[in-house]
């Protein structure tokens, strides 16, 4: 009789170490991939580019592989136990890093029946972590962009969206991972770009002077050099006769969602002007709208998410859900509920009364004012999409103004600013120098 060989892996992107991998543990006997589910692979690296059912019809044709199985966890535990293999084949490479308790944990459980782990030298020079580089470098098309917001959300509880208002914001944005104290790998999901950053990097205040040709130019700089999924920021989306030809240059662009408030009338930028002349949309009037942009998109991957305005302009909770109810009929993709309160616990309130309105869809929060909670509590609240609006540009201002300044009182020589290095085809910061 055969004896059995489990191997675990995420199978995104094949190579020769995938290949050196399931060759030994063909020589050990029957190879039985344990094939990670995009949720598994979520919880230490980025959401692969083939879904679960993709990577299980190329590895079921791999010559050597007998049977593929879900393997639903990072952890092996489940499926080890359940088959009691005689052997485990893994590469060498996770002695160190985020599998490494993973590691112990496999060999702790092979011990209950005597199984053995058999480690393959790590392959030099090729990794998945090389080629998606590799890939992020050459780009995505937009129809494989458009697709991933979507695609996150299905095996994500809650995803982050930074904002970016130019290609190196966007770059930073794509780039930033970190490990987290919990040994767990985070990074940004997905990208926002703001419409009242975007203004104010123009020096407008007036965010609608800002039209959407000329916020296309902001958006084609981000496209160019990211895949990230991106989320547009649509303020009241315009007229209703022009809102359907935006979603469909949106989204032949490659743009996954765009975000429009139920509101009216003049809008001005806070950052550079405190006044503002607007009203809320009736229900009825902004359904026709959602309904227009519903009807212009071409496929169903596009998002159409509604930003309700009710809390921010004083009207009640119950406002907010009846619109939430009405807008989620006309056929809206996801729902924002915004407030200027610094306590969060409106929109905490808002989230769980929401729980309750059938068919529900996902749930957007912008923690501007309310910024002392954690990412972590808005997940735990119900909310499945959290936008950081305007983080960088913020940062970036005063930063600016004091380098600006300091020039200017101590004619600084512009040989002490941070120095920009090009590191593959990208500019990076030398952290030393910052």
């Amino acid at each position: 009789m055969q004896k059995k060989v489990y191997i675990g892996m995420s199978a995104d992107l094949i190579h020769p170490g995938h290949l050196n991998v399931i060759s030994k543990g063909r020589e050990l006997g029957e190879v039985i991939v344990g094939l990670l589910t995009d949720q598994a692979i979520a919880t230490y690296k980025r959401v692969p580019y083939l879904s679960f059912e993709q990577r299980k019809i190329i590895m079921e044709n791999i010559a050597g592989v007998g049977k593929v199985v879900a393997q639903e966890t990072l952890d092996y535990s489940a499926n080890l136990r359940q088959l009691k293999p005689d052997y485990v084949v893994h590469g060498d490479d996770w002695k160190t890093g985020v599998q490494q308790a993973t590691r112990t944990k496999v060999i702790e459980t092979l011990k209950e029946w005597g199984g053995q782990l058999v480690e393959v030298p790590y392959t030099e020079g090729i990794s998945s972590t090389s080629l998606q580089k590799t890939m992020k470098e050459i780009g995505v098309t937009p129809g494989n962009r458009l697709q991933r917001l979507k695609r996150i959300l299905a095996v994500k509880p809650c995803l982050r969206a930074l904002e970016a208002h130019n290609g190196l914001s966007g770059l930073i944005v794509e780039n930033t991972s970190v490990i987290d104290g919990n040994n767990k790998y985070q990074e940004f999901d997905a990208i926002w770009i703001s419409s009242l950053t975007d203004s104010v990097a123009k020096g407008k205040p007036d965010i609608e002077a800002v039209d959407i040709t000329s916020r296309l130019h902001t958006l084609h700089d981000i496209l160019e050099v990211t895949t990230r999924p991106v989320i547009f920021d649509g303020d009241t989306g315009g007229k209703i006769e022009h809102f359907g030809y935006t979603v469909r240059t949106l989204e032949r662009l490659g743009v996954s969602a765009i975000i429009i408030e139920d509101k009216t009338g003049l809008k001005k930028n806070s950052l550079l002007d405190s006044s503002s002349q607007h009203e809320q949309d009736s229900i009825e009037a902004f359904c026709e709208k959602i309904k227009v942009g519903q009807r212009h998109r071409v496929t169903e991957d596009f998002m159409i998410i509604a930003r309700i305005e009710s809390l921010i302009l004083g009207k009640s909770m119950q406002d907010a859900l009846e619109r939430a109810k009405a807008y989620i009929k006309a056929g809206v993709d996801g729902i924002m509920i915004h407030s200027k309160s610094a306590d969060p616990m409106e929109v905490l309130q808002f989230a769980g009364k929401y729980k309750s309105i059938e068919n529900r869809v996902p749930l957007v929060a912008v923690p501007t004012t309310y910024n002392s909670i954690h990412f972590e509590e808005l997940s735990a609240a119900g909310f499945n999409i959290v936008v950081y609006a305007n983080h960088l540009l913020r940062s970036a201002y005063p930063s600016m103004m004091s380098t600006a300044r300091s020039i200017l009182e101590n004619k600084r020589s512009l040989e002490a600013e941070p120095k920009l290095e090009p590191v593959s085809g990208l500019l990076t910061l030398i952290p030393g120098n910052l």
